[in-house]
């Protein structure tokens, strides 16, 4: 975890990435606030969310999945629905990257998988995909190899979702007062988060 934002941060560098990894873990703010205390490091919940979020973290680029299981699901931001796309390596369980739009469009998908080309070596790989068409639509014009899947390697991507949607039930399964560039960088750290822990 690199912190260059670090700038006459009166937290020594080792705790602020405990801080930002408990968090990302699934603590609450208020919880890794207090587990800093036990190190004599008083914060407030805000630095640490602002620790978060100037990390800018995100899943490694670079990868080469023999299958890539790509879904949508909604999620709430301040009471207006939101698509995440992701792409999991169900082999790994690691996810590969993750969008948040604030619709969901056979381009956006595209723009989606597209993305996913770029950050990662997929050209030989086939995509998982459920009854979403339009990542079975999106699919054709880069190329891509994909196979209609409801259960099996696909429940990856599943699997990440509830982890998501379970991080979020406290708030009723939403982002409350939080810009979507917000739940995005979040969900990025939340990415990078879930493939250091599986």
């Amino acid at each position: 975890m690199d912190l260059e934002f670090v700038e006459r941060e009166a937290t020594p560098e080792l705790l602020m990435k405990l801080g930002i990894q408990l968090h990302l873990a699934g603590l609450s703010l208020s919880n890794t606030v207090s587990i800093l205390e036990v190190f004599g490091v008083k914060r407030a919940r805000s630095t640490v969310h602002s620790w978060v979020h100037k990390a800018d973290l995100q899943p490694e680029a670079g990868q080469s999945p023999d299958h890539v299981a790509v879904d949508e699901t909604v999620i709430r931001l301040n009471g207006q629905q939101y698509w995440l796309y992701a792409a999991v390596d169900p082999e790994t369980k690691e996810l590969l990257h993750t969008e948040l739009e604030s619709t969901t469009t056979t381009v956006l998908a595209q723009s989606f998988l597209a993305t996913v080309r770029e950050k990662h070596d997929v050209e030989d790989a086939v995509f998982l995909v459920d009854g979403a068409s339009s990542l079975q639509i999106a699919c054709s014009p880069h190329g891509l190899d994909f196979r209609y899947e409801k259960r099996g390697n696909r429940n990856s991507v599943e699997r990440v979702f509830r982890e998501v949607k379970r991080r979020t039930s406290s708030f009723s399964n939403s982002f409350s007062h939080t810009e979507p560039e917000t739940a995005d960088n979040w969900l990025r750290s939340f990415a990078f988060a879930w493939n250091q822990l599986i």
